[in-house]
């Protein structure tokens, strides 16, 4: 259903994004040839030639926008979301041109003209787009264009939905009360309005618009008998999944023959993402090595000279898939550490430290080996760090979702580890980052996380 209030606001993207990708379209040629900022080494195209694909343009962006899903306003899109539709609809947009420029062989044949308007019209389109949701955000936030939410349940997912939806004020949806047909004495602090049977009734009264089911997994019944009430009402439903243990783990949907699939753990480390993220740590790991070899040479060294051993410590530990890899360290503990205690958890003032182990464990440059094991693929730059498999036999019973972290490889730095989660501090906090960093994860969180590794230093006073 189109509300009448989203038409206009429809109606204006469409004459901006047609407004702007014309203006595009005629930028990127005098950008290209009478700027002079481009050499030529062509022949110039006549500025008449691209006047003559105006009408074409018009057209199949029109058409291009439309198919990609730019034109899908609701209040619970993402602005992300609607960056991809613009960047997808202005590909198509491009390809279409250049194809009709081929069959017509036309003279008007420049790459880097194209190349151009492709950037002008994603750049124009998103920050119009975002100046126009930003305008709309603050009068929502101020009481306008607000429409009203009845929630059914009175339980700890319908609290929640009620506290997301204040919190996302400029979304303009406005929780008028709740729907519960079981009342106890734990909603007595709620606004509860009546039973599932009023809601046609509440949402004629009440000028409801969007009516959200929050009901825990024993009751999913009653999610069939509130859209048999609503069948006859013209009010947008939606149903907010009561998950447990599933924190940090997003949910997704897709379409088996027919049949609404729901992902409950899934990671977007996959396909191109998995490339992406390698080039990235062997790039990274390199330059690393390269740029931080002077300064590993001179710890191994003072290593050597004041206790007698090794200098690298070869631990078991477990990454991707829970498959188990030897990670590298300096030696920051005397030879045999564990050989009458067995594997323990390191604690503070750890009387196995050599006199150098505090002070590398500290800055952190005990882990500097590391980026030996991101060459080699067993690690990687940014990833929940690895932990040994007695603990992870131990965590897993205890920690909800613990083994979700096996899902991607393992990191040197980590979403838990820049702010603050590591040592001797809450496991379950840890496991909750990781699980937010796995669900979240795009190459500019990787490379937000390791610019916060830098920007905040190496040392930490949890480090044992």
């Amino acid at each position: 259903m189109i509300k009448r209030l989203t038409q206009p606001l429809c109606a204006w993207f469409i004459v901006c994004d047609f407004s702007i990708t014309l203006v595009a379209w005629i930028s990127a040629y005098l950008v290209r040839f009478d700027s002079g900022l481009v050499p030529m080494f062509k022949g110039r195209a006549e500025f008449r030639d691209c006047i003559d694909y105006l009408p074409l343009v018009a057209i199949f962006s029109l058409v291009s926008y439309r198919l990609v899903g730019q034109y899908e306003i609701h209040r619970l899109r993402r602005f992300r979301e609607e960056m991809v539709a613009v960047i997808k609809g202005v590909v198509l947009l491009s390809l279409l041109m250049m194809a009709a420029n081929f069959f017509r062989r036309d003279a008007y044949q420049s790459r880097l003209t194209m190349a151009l308007f492709s950037f002008l019209s994603i750049f124009g389109i998103l920050v119009m787009r975002r100046i126009t949701w930003s305008a709309v955000r603050k009068l929502r936030q101020r009481g306008f264009n607000n429409s009203n939410a009845l929630i059914v349940g009175t339980g700890r997912t319908a609290r929640k939905a009620a506290q997301a939806l204040r919190n996302a004020n400029w979304m303009g949806i406005r929780t008028v009360g709740f729907i519960e047909d079981r009342p106890n004495r734990f909603a007595n602090d709620l606004n509860v309005l009546g039973a599932v049977s009023d809601l046609p009734r509440l949402v004629d009264e009440l000028k409801i618009e969007h009516v959200f089911i929050a009901l825990p997994l024993n009751r999913l019944d009653g999610a069939r008998r509130v859209f048999e009430i609503l069948s006859r009402s013209l009010v947008e439903v939606r149903l907010i999944a009561d998950v447990p243990n599933l924190a940090g783990l997003s949910l997704t949907t897709t379409n088996l023959d027919g049949l609404p699939v729901v992902g409950l753990r899934e990671s977007p480390h996959f396909g191109l993402n998995v490339v992406v993220k390698r080039v990235m740590d062997v790039t990274l790991s390199l330059l690393g090595l390269i740029l931080l070899s002077p300064l590993m040479a001179a710890v191994a060294a003072v290593i050597k000279l004041t206790s007698p051993g090794p200098i690298f410590y070869r631990q078991e530990r477990c990454g991707l898939n829970g498959r188990p890899f030897w990670m590298l360290k300096f030696r920051t503990m005397c030879v045999d550490a564990e050989a009458q205690t067995g594997p323990i958890w390191a604690k503070k003032d750890d009387p196995r430290r050599t006199r150098l182990g505090a002070f590398l464990r500290r800055t952190s440059l005990d882990e500097l080996p590391q980026l030996i094991n991101v060459l080699k693929g067993d690690m990687s730059l940014v990833g929940p760090r690895p932990e040994r498999p007695v603990f992870i036999h131990q965590f897993s019973r205890s920690i909800p979702n613990y083994m979700a972290r096996h899902c991607v490889k393992a990191g040197i730095t980590g979403w838990a580890q820049v702010h603050g989660w590591r040592g001797n501090t809450s496991l379950r906090k840890r496991v909750e980052y990781d699980l937010y960093y796995i669900t979240h994860w795009n190459p500019w969180l990787d490379l937000r996380i390791l610019w916060m590794t830098a920007w905040h230093g190496f040392v930490h006073r949890n480090a044992n």
